[in-house]
């Protein structure tokens, strides 16, 4: 039997990386909780695929560049269709 143990990072860390990927995105992920357009799984899920990425420093990097002005998620965002649509849901309602 061959395992594969992978290397999660920091919960905290990657929790507020998501949060300000989406926040720089004018994504809100309260809101989108609050208007069922993200379930708590769903959120949750995605910190944990947060967790598993390998492009930390670039993602600090383009946070870094982009602040508070980005119309789409970085390409190496390991969530980067999910916060896409919600960006594109939470604008058209």
């Amino acid at each position: 039997m061959n395992a594969h143990v992978a290397y999660l990072g920091d919960p905290t860390r990657h929790f507020w990386l998501t949060r300000s990927v989406a926040r720089a995105m004018d994504v809100n992920l309260s809101e989108a909780l609050a208007q069922g357009l993200l379930s708590a799984r769903g959120y949750s899920d995605m910190i944990t695929k947060c967790r598993t990425c390998q492009h930390v420093a670039q993602c600090e990097m383009w946070l870094a560049s982009f602040g508070g002005a980005a119309n789409r998620a970085p390409e190496h965002c390991a969530h980067a269709d999910i916060l896409n649509a919600l960006a594109d849901r939470m604008k058209v309602g």
